[in-house]
């Protein structure tokens, strides 16, 4: 018997997700840099990523590139550099972001110590407020970072969705665009690199209205779950189960829908409220909220109903299942990015790769 509870994580589907993007990014002189950090940068995933055409691993977390390290392409780094970390990311990434020019100038002295040119990515901030200078810090910037040795600007960049839900169209794109042309206009710097956001992006492919100047996108969550995170909408052509929760069912029994007592704080604080529907059949599963995101959990058998959780426990309705349940019987949930994110980062969670 397998171990439980376990994320099975199928390379193929990976593989193929990969491809079917790399693809229609490339059709649209887009190259993809794809995101390892959901999946904490397991390297077999990383592997697969790269068998789909991608030529460029991009990863929030310094810790998680010693894992891809073996892999010989470029490596971005997502989250803004610490300046404390400045000499672990000239060593263990070719490109980061930035938007603070302190931290540049510490990337600089440590490229110049270790006989590098480390690239930067500028990150302008288009309102959804999250990293990124604003548009009139742009020319004092670009000629502060100029005049240091040891770091190359290579382009521009910016982040949306991810806070303030801020979604990306031709507009703000098209503002990213001009603000590139400036930029070389002024300064006689060529932008190789245009990024324009994440998965939410994917869309704007779609609709044939992604501005053609927009040459590169950082992919995440479309490649491993297969989804556009704009609207939440599957991609076509991709798999959406390429990560799969199984867990085990450690208690089966008919008890009330409502607790017998006064209801005060549950375990996290909250008071919970419950709705009567007589008596029910229901499954304790070996998982809980120290593991997962439980409400980006999705049952695959459909009459299941997910009820709560605590740290250790998930209770599930299996009341209107076809299934015939026992304990030790296995339950499979299909995976939302929270969940997955969760997942991948617990200990106690196995990680069968198929």
């Amino acid at each position: 018997m397998d171990v439980c509870p376990r994320i099975e994580i199928d390379l193929s589907k990976i593989r193929a997700n990969t491809q079917v993007l790399v693809d229609r990014c490339k059709n649209a002189g887009i190259q993809v840099a794809g995101v390892t950090k959901v999946f904490c940068a397991v390297p077999q995933v990383a592997e697969a990523m790269v068998e789909g055409g991608i030529n460029m691993l991009a990863d929030a977390r310094l810790e998680n590139f010693g894992k891809i390290a073996h892999i010989p392409i470029q490596k971005l780094l997502l989250r803004l550099p610490m300046i404390s970390q400045a000499e672990k990311v000239v060593s263990l990434v070719d490109i980061s972001l930035n938007s603070e020019i302190a931290t540049i100038k510490k990337l600089s002295e440590a490229s110049i110590k270790q006989g590098k040119v480390h690239k930067i990515i500028l990150m302008i901030d288009l309102g959804d407020l999250r990293e990124g200078i604003w548009s009139d810090q742009i020319h004092t910037t670009i000629k502060e970072i100029t005049q240091l040795e040891g770091v190359q600007l290579v382009g521009i960049g910016t982040n949306l969705t991810c806070y303030g839900g801020v979604i990306p169209n031709p507009t703000n794109l098209g503002q990213l665009v001009n603000i590139a042309m400036e930029i070389e206009d002024t300064f006689q710097i060529r932008m190789e690199i245009i990024s324009g956001g994440n998965s939410s992006s994917l869309y704007l492919l779609e609709r044939g209205e992604m501005p053609k100047a927009i040459n590169h996108l950082r992919l995440g969550e479309s490649i491993v779950l297969g989804r556009e995170t704009a609207f939440g909408e599957p991609i076509s052509g991709t798999y959406q189960d390429a990560f799969t929760l199984i867990a085990e069912i450690v208690e089966l029994k008919e008890k009330p829908s409502v607790p017998i007592g006064e209801i005060g704080m549950d375990a996290f604080g909250n008071k919970p409220v419950f709705e009567d529907h007589g008596i029910r059949k229901r499954a304790i599963l070996a998982i809980g909220r120290q593991d997962v995101s439980v409400n980006n959990l999705i049952p695959k058998d459909e009459k299941i109903s997910i009820l709560g959780a605590s740290s250790d426990h998930l209770i599930v309705d299996v009341t209107d299942s076809l299934k015939e349940y026992s304990v030790g019987d296995e339950v499979a949930f299909d995976i939302e990015y929270g969940a997955l994110l969760q997942l991948m980062t617990s200990e106690y969670v196995f990680k069968k790769i198929k």
